[in-house]
């Protein structure tokens, strides 16, 4: 996806121990524009798999979920990672840990959302060691429904997530892959393997 791809080598800030800073454009402030396209490319991707839910977490999954969401014509459910006073029964909760806030928070949805036999696809804003991911496909799991696939806007590869998910028999598809982070320098992996540098 080039209009990503130059949203992070234009607007990405490398903060070193493997975080990428994109705050500018997906996690903080929002570029509507760009989130459109993502729910478009996801969509094209996922197209035909018969998708009845879209699922992320709160809150940097929200904006590209939504539009995804939209352009499948679904509803989108996020889990929370907050205690809500209203949902404090009924609901599924898996635990996750955040690579990049180095913290673990119980994530929850409310069992009223995903019916048995229901098709979801999870999508989220990275995909570092796929905890997250994990997380929400439990949930999914503990409904009774199936994982159609899972949604990454930005992988870093040079952590264990994809290949964990792989492995685990998730159909996975992110947007833009980064190869490396190292020394301020964000590299990609392309299509067929090669790493190319910013």
């Amino acid at each position: 996806m080039l209009l990503l791809k130059q949203k992070v080598i234009n607007e990405g800030i490398v903060l070193g121990q493997g975080v990428l800073k994109v705050d500018s454009f997906l996690n903080h402030q929002m570029d509507p524009v760009l989130m459109r396209e993502v729910g478009r490319e996801f969509s094209r991707r996922f197209a035909g798999e018969g998708i009845t839910k879209v699922l992320t977490i709160e809150s940097s999954g929200i904006a590209p979920g939504i539009m995804t969401a939209l352009e499948l014509n679904v509803p989108l459910i996020f889990a929370r990672k907050q205690k809500s006073l209203t949902l404090t029964e009924d609901i599924y909760v898996e635990k996750v840990y955040s690579f990049t806030k180095k913290e673990s928070n119980e994530i929850t949805v409310s069992k009223k959302f995903i019916a048995p036999g229901e098709r979801v696809l999870i999508v989220d804003d990275f995909l570092a060691n796929g905890e997250a991911a994990f997380g929400l496909a439990r949930i999914v799991e503990q409904a009774g429904a199936s994982v159609v696939g899972i949604g990454i806007v930005i992988e870093k590869s040079f952590q264990p997530g994809n290949r964990l998910l792989q492995e685990a028999g998730y159909r996975l598809e992110s947007l833009v892959r980064i190869a490396s982070l190292e020394d301020g320098v964000i590299s990609f992996v392309e299509a067929d393997g090669e790493v190319l540098p910013e």
